[in-house]
């Protein structure tokens, strides 16, 4: 087994601004030369997350709406109250959906459905400079 690390540089907008980041994570598995395995995307951040979703206006609107609902940004959070730093609910938001995702691949393309894309979901209530780790095992 080979394990390659390749890291991808993001720039977000905060605010629950989602990224297809499908392509850049297929082609970090064709430029490890490894064949078939599994890829790792993990975000080492407390306020962001990783998940699937057919990347299309409706389903991305659809979410952001869910998380309105279900953790909204107007109550009064605990973290708020102890950093004065207004993302409580982005850290909640972000450890719904959790930091990582992994993805087979076979003969060097993932393995995801035709309306599966990986998304990138920055929940931090600012702009931020984000970066993925992309851990490819295979052989």
């Amino acid at each position: 087994m080979t394990v390659e690390t390749i890291m991808l540089k993001l720039e977000t907008r905060g605010d629950a601004d989602i990224l297809d980041i499908t392509s850049e994570v297929g082609e970090a598995v064709r430029r490890s030369g490894l064949a078939r395995g599994t890829a790792t995307v993990f975000c080492p951040s407390a306020t962001s997350a990783l998940t699937t979703i057919e990347y299309e206006s409706g389903c991305i609107s659809d979410l952001r709406r869910l998380f309105d609902e279900i953790v909204n940004p107007a109550r009064v959070y605990a973290h708020n109250e102890r950093w004065h730093d207004g993302n409580g609910h982005s850290h909640v938001r972000a450890a719904l959906l959790g930091p990582s995702l992994t993805i087979p691949f076979i003969e060097k393309r993932l393995t995801l459905g035709t309306w599966q894309q990986i998304i990138y979901v920055d929940f931090d209530n600012r702009p931020r400079r984000r970066e993925l780790v992309v851990q490819i095992i295979g052989d």
